[in-house]
């Protein structure tokens, strides 16, 4: 859950037309502009530097994209989504609201449109992908961009060095273990990058994971919350623990992008993070150990696999006046030619994959992303929202629970963990506070 970038642009750039039409709105204006409100992640980025030469120069419709960090961007879409205030044509969302946001009659959807482009392939997208984004009744309300799940990566070399072999499936005891050797102060190398971050989809998307396995949960399938629960208890402490010991300076300002930053410059020996890293990672032009890193599943305790679920996604709010143009970009942008744009003007490794079948018969791609691909596919596939852990839960999520309120309870809850990190409360507190929130939560709920 992805991925931020400290960045806030504006942008006039443009985009690239699949034939697309679809179902049931007109554009209400000329269609020649439309504006769209996007995370800023690398694969996100790319998506900004290549519009203008391809989707605009084929379509004549000029996009002006905002390019948030992750935080950011959830208050700022919230705000204008929730609120009705109409300023995006297309805004970023994940696998979390597009469920909640379609449901509350906020979002158009989008597989009248998809059925409709016969250059589309709806049937191409991955299960779990259309699942996530799917609404109650069954329709598309967000076009994934890229989907991922989570592992661990890891700098073989530091690994050789020390006569170390990472497990394809490693436990999160032996994860501390290998943190511990290789944490080197001196050489300005840390054991292992996690986020400590505040915010729901930043410090609890991998911190949940390790709740999960552990055997914690959240609430139960009765919503009885189980925050300091002694299974939630033992996996945050882990967590800290092994982030204040072994982690990176400045951990608790360190988020999805920091640790990329961190862990793609040398200085982390390991980072538990989302499968979309790879393809950074692997760019020699934006990191200093690509061609070094090795990649095994998320790490597990009690359960047999651990990684999460999720997909960046583009929507359409139901106050655009611009649908069909809106279509028209998000069928470019998530499309199967898309994807070979990139590979063949930015590399291979930067394809947005994760959400597609075809990208992983794609010669080129799997050659270039020999070292991730089938690890990634294999991650995404055995991520269960329905059963992530050891009990029945009351609502969908691997890494989140799928419930308006958790944005609000998970960010709470993160800062107080955060605040552990950075050693001004503990651990039990931080998780005493949060089980009351839960209460509150259970209580609208059950």
């Amino acid at each position: 859950m992805r991925p931020t970038l400290a960045l806030a642009l504006v942008a006039v750039l443009a985009a690239a037309g699949c034939s697309g039409a679809g179902g049931g709105s007109s554009d209400g204006g000329d269609g020649k502009s439309i504006t769209v409100l996007m995370v800023g992640n690398p694969q996100m980025e790319d998506l900004a530097k290549v519009t203008a030469e391809n989707f605009t120069k084929e379509t004549g419709i000029e996009v002006r994209f905002t390019i948030l960090p992750e935080n950011e961007l959830r208050d700022k879409v919230t705000q204008d989504v929730a609120t009705q205030g109409g300023q995006y044509d297309v805004a970023t969302i994940g696998a979390y609201e597009a469920p909640i946001w379609s449901k509350n009659g906020w979002l158009h959807e989008l597989s009248s449109y998809a059925d409709a482009d016969t250059g589309y392939d709806k049937a191409d997208l991955l299960p779990p992908m259309v699942t996530s984004l799917s609404g109650e009744d069954g329709k598309l309300y967000a076009a994934p961009f890229y989907g991922e799940s989570s592992f661990l990566m890891y700098n073989k070399e530091l690994f050789a060095a020390k006569g170390l072999t990472m497990p394809e499936r490693p436990t999160w005891q032996q994860v501390a273990q290998f943190a511990a050797q290789l944490d080197d102060e001196k050489a300005g190398v840390s054991g292992i990058c996690l986020r400590g971050l505040p915010g729901w989809g930043e410090l609890f998307a991998p911190l949940t994971t390790v709740v999960n396995t552990f055997g914690g949960t959240w609430f139960e399938k009765d919503w009885t919350p189980k925050v300091n629960a002694p299974e939630f208890v033992a996996a945050t402490k882990f967590y800290v623990d092994l982030v204040r010991e072994h982690g990176t300076p400045g951990a608790p300002q360190a988020g999805f992008t920091e640790c990329l930053n961190t862990f793609g410059q040398g200085k982390a020996a390991m980072w538990y993070d989302a499968t979309s890293a790879a393809g950074t990672l692997e760019d020699a032009s934006a990191s200093t150990v690509a061609g070094k890193v090795g990649y095994a599943y998320a790490p597990v305790d009690k359960t047999k696999s651990s990684g999460w679920l999720w997909a960046w996604a583009l929507a359409m709010p139901k106050t655009t006046k611009h649908a069909d143009a809106a279509w028209k970009f998000i069928s470019w942008a998530t499309g199967k030619e898309y994807e070979r744009l990139v590979g063949s003007s930015l590399g291979w490794s930067r394809v947005p994959a994760g959400k597609r079948q075809s990208t992983y018969a794609i010669p080129e791609y799997q050659q270039s992303a020999a070292a991730f691909a089938d690890l990634t596919l294999k991650s995404i596939q055995e991520a269960d929202p329905k059963n992530p852990g050891m009990q029945p839960r009351p609502a969908l999520g691997v890494q989140f629970v799928g419930i308006p309120e958790f944005a609000d309870l998970g960010t709470k809850v993160s800062q107080e963990v955060s605040a552990a990190i950075a050693g001004s409360t503990t651990v039990e507190k931080a998780l005493t506070d949060g089980q009351k929130l839960a209460e509150e939560v259970a209580k609208e709920n059950r």
